[in-house]
């Protein structure tokens, strides 16, 4: 976890109850008394409607004092492991109804079901790790194979499978959530960088904005994979990390983290771009207001942005030292698009023509990209989300234009985009929308295990990849 400040200050309110409540405003848990009488007023008075409730159901008085007196810490870790409950929920129903396909004749238990999919390959590296020599086809062709997967994960896991003895899939799965739960206390950290979403806090000192953003980020739609064993969950552990360390000045830690986010996903090429933006955005910021002059410039950020530029093209070159191919690595990526090589762009036009047509289809990803952008110039995202983070929203969107074959993977590709999760729950104060949110993206991780995590044969052969 990236290092930083200790839980936030909630002593304050603590000893004042009726500024604490005054922040938070009438309702929110932070104004629940700690006793069997429910909620106080910050004139220190107790109403019939409140005694009565706190008779009726002391349960929930016991249940909303304890709430509002969990330190910061405690309440991200309690939001987000409801939330892999609910996965582990989702995941056992639905893999109790798969039928025939590659990883079995019928249903599956959980862990079996969750170590499906890219988890084949993963298991593969685990095992036997990358190949010296690239499998072909009969026509020269690249075929799939290891070595469009990233070694951190699946040697972190080797590694503490040799210690513990356990296998594949429990410790992957293991390492896997774990991750999910670091990756939320850096996400809540992150969001409480911006000002607006700070406060209101509770009594235990928990920001009020930033517990919503982690409960949309832990009930997201896609959610499910941050407890799979694929590396998503570690990758977005290292990559909130590095982020946070930009943000808060923390240029040695986010050398480290910059690198084995590279090591880990392919997200470490727009990251090294995000950081090479932001380093050179504030240094003209600076000459131009005259902060200081432009050989001062070149200082420890310019040296962790070409840091992580030269991480980004390690692993390529990784690649071509055991293979001894140049193009081992970009021609792994191409396989999985059937093609021979990765075109940039273009592929997002093709496949909008093929479901869209012909007029709509050469408009749909000009209005996307519109769209993203008049998103980054909101109100809710300005306000919500610091600079960096905005420069990293927009630098990852160019990296998926500019690589990504669009299609059903998709949706899990934009877990790296969770920072707008501070943005949605900004929108709006009220708990009802915020509640709304969650409420639907959990309903959608039913659709989306259902659908795409759920083999089914397609008339072709195969299935929609999740």
């Amino acid at each position: 976890m990236a290092p930083g400040s200790g839980a936030a200050a909630g002593s304050d309110d603590a000893r004042r109850p009726a500024d604490a409540e005054h922040r938070a405003g009438p309702g929110h848990p932070s104004t629940v008394n700690d006793g069997a009488l429910g909620a106080s007023r910050a004139a220190g008075t107790v109403t019939a409607e409140d005694a009565l409730t706190a008779r009726r159901r002391p349960w929930r008085a016991a249940l909303s004092g304890a709430w509002a007196r969990s330190p910061w810490w405690l309440a991200v870790l309690a939001i987000y492991g409801l939330s892999r409950v609910w996965g582990w929920a989702v995941f056992s129903v639905v893999g109790g109804q798969q039928g025939p396909g590659p990883w079995g004749d019928g249903a599956l238990g959980y862990l079996d079901f969750v170590a499906t999919w890219d988890s084949d390959w993963y298991r593969t590296i685990f095992e036997q790790g990358y190949p010296t020599e690239l499998p072909r086809d009969s026509l020269g062709t690249v075929s799939e194979n290891p070595w469009a997967f990233y070694p951190v994960h699946p040697l972190l896991v080797r590694g503490i499978a040799e210690v513990t003895g356990t296998g594949w899939a429990v410790t992957a799965a293991t390492v896997s959530l774990l991750a999910g739960f670091g990756a939320a206390l850096v996400l809540y950290r992150l969001t409480c960088t911006a000002p607006v979403m700070s406060t209101p806090r509770t009594r235990g000192g928990a920001a009020v904005p930033a517990l919503w953003t982690v409960a949309v980020f832990a009930f997201n739609p896609v959610a499910p994979v941050l407890q799979t064993p694929y590396a998503e969950a570690l990758s977005m552990l290292i990559l909130l990390s590095a982020i946070l360390c930009v943000v808060r000045e923390r240029p040695a830690w986010a050398v480290v983290f910059t690198v084995l986010q590279a090591l880990t996903r392919p997200t470490g090429v727009a990251l090294a771009a995000a950081l090479g933006v932001w380093w050179l955005w504030r240094s003209v910021a600076d000459v131009r207001a005259r902060r200081r002059p432009w050989y001062r410039c070149v200082d420890r950020w310019l040296a962790v942005a070409l840091t992580a530029c030269a991480a980004a093209l390690a692993w390529p070159a990784i690649a071509w030292a055991v293979t001894g191919e140049p193009t081992a690595y970009t021609e792994t990526e191409a396989a999985w698009r059937g093609a021979s090589d990765v075109i940039p762009v273009l592929p997002w036009f093709h496949q909008a023509t093929v479901l869209l047509g012909p007029v709509v289809g050469l408009l749909a990803p000009v209005a996307l990209v519109v769209a993203v952008v008049l998103m980054l110039r909101s109100a809710p995202v300005r306000r919500a989300l610091p600079f960096f983070v905005r420069v990293w929203i927009a630098a990852y969107g160019c990296y998926l234009l500019l690589v990504l074959n669009p299609q059903t993977s998709t949706f899990r590709l934009l877990l790296p985009w969770a920072p707008l999760a501070a943005a949605l729950v900004h929108v709006s104060g009220s708990r009802a929308y915020r509640t709304l949110l969650v409420v639907t993206g959990a309903v959608l991780q039913i659709v989306w295990v259902g659908w795409l995590w759920h083999w089914k044969q397609l008339p072709g052969g195969g299935d929609f990849p999740p």
